[in-house]
C-alpha cells in the first residue's frame, strides 16, 4: 500500500554534523557532534544567538549545497520513492528552493515534494498533505508532530535530542534502523 513519508531534510536526510566544520573554522572552536547537546547551536560559541544567526545567514546556501548525505540515506530513499511518496518538508529559508532542489538531483534523492517554511513548526503541513509517518531529528518537532497529528514519528537520534519521547516517537539510530522499522510497519 503506497504510503506518504513526510521528511526532514537537515540532520535527517544531511548528516547532523554537517555544520561543525564550518563552525569550527568561523569561530576557531574544536567541536564534534557529541559535544553538541542542544539545537541551540550558540550555546556552544561566544557569540549571542542574534550574531551567531547573523552568521549562519551569510553562510547557509553554501553549506546546505555542500551538505554530505547521512549514511544510508540515498540507498533508502530511492528504495521508498519506488512505492511511496516522499514529502520533504525542511525549516529551511524559504529562498533556498533553487538550491535544495538542486542538491536533490546531484545526489539523486526523488521527491514527490519539497516545502522550505523558514520556521520549525511543521504541524500545519504535515496535515495539509496527510503524510503517514514523520521522520524528524528536532526533539520538540517530533513530539509535537506526534501529539497534534497522530502519526508515527521516527527521532533520528543525535546527541542533541536526548529529551524523553513519548510512545509513538521511535528513536532510531540510522536509515538501515528506519528502513527496517517502517518494513515491520507497513506489515501491521
Amino acid at each position: 500500500m503506497r504510503k506518504k513519508f513526510g521528511i526532514d531534510i537537515d540532520g535527517t536526510v544531511t548528516h547532523p554534523a554537517t555544520i561543525i566544520p564550518y563552525m569550527n573554522k568561523s569561530f576557531n572552536v574544536n567541536l564534534s557532534l557529541d559535544d553538541i547537546k542542544d539545537y541551540n547551536l550558540s550555546l556552544f560559541l561566544d557569540v549571542t544567538e542574534e550574531e551567531f544567526s547573523n552568521w549562519w545567514l551569510k553562510h547557509e546556501a553554501m553549506i546546505y549545497a555542500e551538505s554530505p548525505l547521512a549514511d544510508g540515506a540515498k540507498e533508502v530513499l530511492v528504495e521508498w520513492g519506488i512505492e511511496h511518496e516522499l514529502y520533504f518538508i525542511s525549516a529551511r529559508s524559504i529562498h533556498l528552493v533553487k538550491e535544495t532542489k538542486d542538491w536533490f538531483r546531484t545526489h539523486g534523492i526523488p521527491y514527490q515534494h519539497i516545502e522550505l517554511l523558514g520556521k520549525h513548526n511543521k504541524v500545519s503541513q504535515v496535515k495539509q498533505y496527510k503524510v503517514d509517518i514523520f521522520m524528524e531529528d528536532k526533539h520538540d518537532n517530533a513530539v509535537m508532530i506526534h501529539e497534534e497529528c497522530h502519526i508515527p514519528v521516527l527521532l533520528f537520534n543525535t546527541p542533541y535530542n536526548q529529551d524523553p519521547v513519548p510512545d509513538g516517537v521511535i528513536r532510531i539510530n540510522n536509515w538501515y534502523e528506519a528502513r527496517s522499522w517502517i518494513k515491520n510497519w507497513l506489515k501491521s
